[in-house]
């Protein structure tokens, strides 16, 4: 399976908001499926599990920044 390419909080800020939410979605789905996988004894990609784990994390303080600049002002 090819590695997914780090989205970094530079490349995350850069992106608009419709963006950042499709990456979210595309992120949750990703960490579900590898925690199935886990769970099914198929443990190929268990570092993958923590390196998304991380970039939604990311993502989402990222989501939460534009949140609080927009509500104040």
């Amino acid at each position: 399976m090819a590695k997914a390419p780090k989205n970094t909080a530079s490349d995350l800020r850069a992106k608009t908001p419709d963006e950042l939410e499709q990456l979210l979605i595309d992120l949750r789905k990703e960490h579900f499926n590898l925690r199935f996988q886990r769970a099914a004894g198929q443990t190929e990609g268990v570092a993958r599990v923590r390196q998304v784990r991380r970039e939604v994390a990311r993502l989402k303080t990222i989501m939460g920044e534009r949140a609080r600049a927009a509500a104040r002002g």
